[in-house]
C-alpha cells in the first residue's frame, strides 16, 4: 500500500513538472516566433522604402502583411528615410510576447 502511494506522489510530481515545462517551452517558441516575424517585418519595411523591392503597399502595410503571415499582429511602424522600425506581438496562453526590430542602413549614416 505505501509503495503504491509513493508511486502515484512520483507520477503527480513528473505530471506536473511535464506540464511546466510544456508552457515554458510555448512560451518559449512564441517569443521567437515573435522575434522572426518582427525582423521579416521591418526588412520588408526596409527594402519597400529603399524601392529594393517594388511595392504597391506602403512599407508599413507590407509590414503588417509580412507579420500576419507568421500569425503575429503589427503594433507599431515607423519609417525615417530607408530606416524601418516595427514592433509585433504574438499571443500565447493569455499572455504577449512583444518584440521590436529595425532594418536599414547604420544608424547616423
Amino acid at each position: 500500500m505505501a509503495g503504491s502511494a509513493l508511486a502515484a506522489g512520483v507520477l503527480a510530481v513528473a505530471a506536473a513538472l511535464s506540464l511546466g515545462l510544456a508552457a515554458v517551452g510555448g512560451a518559449a517558441v512564441t517569443a521567437q516566433r515573435a522575434a522572426g516575424a518582427a525582423d521579416a517585418a521591418a526588412l520588408a519595411a526596409a527594402d519597400a522604402a529603399s524601392g529594393a523591392v517594388p511595392a504597391s503597399d506602403a512599407p508599413c502595410a507590407l509590414a503588417a502583411r509580412v507579420a500576419a503571415a507568421s500569425r503575429t499582429t503589427l503594433t507599431a511602424c515607423s519609417v525615417e528615410g530607408f530606416a524601418a522600425t516595427v514592433q509585433v506581438e504574438a499571443a500565447y496562453a493569455g499572455l504577449a510576447a512583444v518584440s521590436r526590430a529595425r532594418a536599414g542602413p547604420p544608424e547616423g549614416s
